[in-house]
């Protein structure tokens, strides 16, 4: 017998005819397996890290390439001490080397069995080939716009109906409940449930968005899951699910893992909520149970002031009709009191009108009599004056002292002895008449 199995036990008969050894106790060939597995070299592994889990002894993870993925672990103090010694510290997605050999937990009545890689040593590759794959996923998305589409959709502030998308029997369900509870939303749920994780996850939320889609009332959808690693929220960046969300003509709210998780459809969708809580909240933006508490109390305060002012209009009304005459007689002599002050000031305005008609007559009397008199004493002298002037400049008077004036036959005035030659015939104009004349050079 190999070197794996331990001697076979006399307790129980076997299969016969099986031709295979044993019955062995299933504890002692759990050891067997144990030593076995322990006793190959040791070595070094690389892949990318995922579902690093720690724990209050021991640190869980995963190491996973495009062929194969391995279970590994490690005890705490001395992933503590590894991650001194190497200066940082391994996150999900990240290019590790790891350095051990094979371990196996055989288990017991209890607890279940286990295999894992025991890591004594570690050190940080770089970037692993999920998140460089995730990241050239986002840029493309982003260089086409689609990014932008769901986050440019109006949401309503308060829809009647909301899809939701999670697990079945996962909290995200009962945590969007209690929310939409608390704020007091009488709405229709219309819920669609499909795996959150492993590769069917996906292609069934691309299924269930366009079933909540057709249906006319759904006004906003949100797609809900818990924490998680990044391999359990590794079907939130598949593409042909994020260019779904980011054509959908309904807004969709994302809330995908913790607040420290990232995922493409937290990038391509409406809002991204860091819990099914807060996706709730953003889906329905107004706190239904407030907004009620204040109407009604926005409803008393109305009703106190309208029957406060019903009741100062009553009073006013009650004493009027008490003293109407008291009331009148108020009105009547308010109104013959005016009526004085119109008629006294009626005559002062008439009165004073009157004087400054008479001021303003007598100024005209003046000025006519003083125009009277200028026209008799001054103006004829005047106007003797002006015809002394006028017969001073008159030509006829310039004749009589013995000149003559030279005109063409036209009866244009002649100036020149260059024009008279030129003209040859002539008038000459005296103070007792005209005579014509030519011009005869010798």
């Amino acid at each position: 017998m190999s070197s794996l199995y331990p001697p076979a036990s006399s307790a129980g008969a076997g299969i016969p005819d099986s031709g295979l050894a044993g019955p062995y106790p299933v504890g002692e060939y759990a050891a067997a397996l144990r030593t076995k597995l322990r006793s190959f070299a040791h070595v070094q592994l690389m892949g990318e890290l995922v579902n690093l889990r720690p724990s209050r002894a021991r640190v869980y993870f995963e190491l996973r390439d495009a062929t194969g993925a391995i279970a590994c672990s490690a005890w705490l103090k001395e992933w503590e001490a590894m991650i001194a010694r190497g200066g940082a510290a391994p996150a999900e997605g990240m290019q590790i080397v790891v350095a051990g050999g094979c371990d196996y937990y055989p288990g017991s009545a209890t607890s279940s069995p286990g295999f894992s890689f025991a890591v004594s040593d570690l050190r940080v590759a770089g970037e692993g080939d999920l998140l460089a794959r995730i990241e050239r996923l986002r840029r493309q998305l982003a260089a086409e716009g689609l990014l932008e589409h769901q986050k440019r959709l109006p949401r309503p502030l308060l829809p009647r109906t909301i899809g939701v998308i999670t697990g079945e029997g996962g909290k995200a369900r009962d945590d969007v409940r209690a929310a939409l509870a608390r704020r007091g939303w009488a709405g229709r749920l219309v819920w669609a449930f499909t795996p959150v994780q492993d590769r069917h996850a996906a292609p069934a939320i691309v299924r269930a968005l366009g079933d909540l889609a057709a249906v006319a009332d759904v006004e906003v959808v949100i797609v809900a899951r818990g924490g998680g690693s990044l391999a359990d929220l590794l079907c939130f960046c598949d593409e042909t699910l994020c260019r779904t969300v980011a054509l959908l003509g309904v807004p969709v709210i994302a809330s995908v893992g913790h607040h420290t998780d990232r995922t493409l459809l937290d990038d391509v969708a409406a809002v991204s909520c860091s819990t099914p809580t807060h996706a709730a909240e953003a889906a329905v933006g107004v706190d239904c149970r407030r907004a009620r508490a204040e109407q009604v109390a926005a409803a008393a305060r109305l009703r106190e002031h309208g029957r406060r002012a019903v009741l100062s209009r009553a009073r006013a009304l009650a004493l009027l009709s008490r003293a109407p005459s008291a009331h009148v007689s108020r009105q009547r002599e308010r109104l013959h009191q005016q009526l004085r002050e119109i008629r006294a000031g009626a005559r002062r305005r008439a009165e004073s009108e009157r004087r400054l008609t008479e001021r303003r007559a007598v100024v005209l009397q003046r000025k006519a009599a003083s125009y009277l008199l200028d026209c008799r004493e001054r103006r004829p002298g005047d106007l003797e004056r002006l015809t002394l002037a006028l017969a001073g400049h008159d030509p006829q008077r310039t004749l009589e002292r013995g000149y003559a004036l030279v005109h063409s036959p036209d009866g244009d005035p002649i100036l020149t002895a260059e024009r008279a030659r030129a003209a040859r015939e002539l008038r000459l104009r005296f103070a007792d008449g005209v005579l014509p004349a030519r011009i005869v050079e010798r």
